[in-house]
């Protein structure tokens, strides 16, 4: 129940971390209403970060993705501490278990610092609205939907969807004792994660990097991909979906 409560609050603080947008321009809930504009003047040129406000971006999308995947996470993460105390070894049982939580989110920390650079990139190169976070032309967001769409189908993905989607397998065939043995187990499953959902978090520069609605469908459709019996399928519909979706930007693009 501690462990439940931990995971809860600690969903409850990303949330608001992210809803409020720290330090950006605007929050999440006024980006999300001018959703309509690619693009808007801002106070600073394109590509010109500081230190200081590099950090900034990098806490926006790694606490972004913090509060995304837990509620995919947290059934494991329970399970875990299960597992552990069925075991019944001398072991801290939340400690165990927040170590295999905390091996995982630092794995989408090293995503989020990928992250960071590629809106670095883009914003410097134009394509990226430095005041909005999301692409300014249609094709490139077309072709960023065409992609995330056929990488649903690729054997990467199924692989590492088949991964996250049997914890009972992970969690005890790849098991390690100790706060250590869970923190590499959480660095493991969360490189499975991150392989199996980096391209569907792509489409945040499609939508919008702080749109709630993106933000909110992805979290939900990475939940239903992961922990309902028909995940496969719907990972092969969207894949489907994305795809058609992207297609059409393209060509009325022209």
């Amino acid at each position: 129940m501690l462990l439940a409560i931990a995971i809860g609050c600690l969903f409850l603080l990303a949330g608001i971390y992210t809803v409020s947008g720290v330090g950006m321009n605007m929050s999440a809930l006024e980006m999300t209403a001018m959703r309509g504009m690619r693009d808007m003047p801002g106070t600073r040129a394109p590509g010109d970060w500081g230190l200081a406000y590099t950090a900034l971006v990098f806490f926006m999308w790694w606490v972004m993705m913090i509060a995304m995947m837990l509620p995919s996470i947290a059934p494991m993460v329970l399970l875990h501490s299960a597992l552990v105390r069925q075991i019944g070894r001398q072991e801290n049982i939340a400690l165990v278990s927040m170590s295999f939580l905390a091996g995982y989110l630092v794995v989408w920390g090293g995503f989020a610092l990928f992250a960071t650079a590629a809106q670095w990139v883009t914003e410097w190169a134009g394509l990226v609205s430095p005041t909005m976070m999301t692409l300014i032309d249609s094709i490139p967001g077309g072709i960023v939907l065409i992609a995330a769409g056929a990488f649903q189908f690729t054997p990467l993905k199924e692989t590492c969807l088949e991964h996250c989607r049997s914890p009972v397998k992970f969690l005890t065939q790849r098991r390690q004792a100790g706060t250590h043995g869970a923190f590499r187990m959480g660095l493991e499953h969360g490189t499975f994660c991150v392989a199996c959902c980096w391209f569907l978090m792509a489409l945040l520069f499609v939508g919008g990097i702080m749109n709630l609605y993106w933000i909110v469908g992805l979290t939900a459709f990475v939940a239903l991909e992961r922990l309902t019996p028909f995940g496969p399928t719907l990972s092969r519909l969207a894949g489907a979906i994305l795809v058609a979706w992207g297609v059409f930007v393209v060509i009325s693009s022209f």
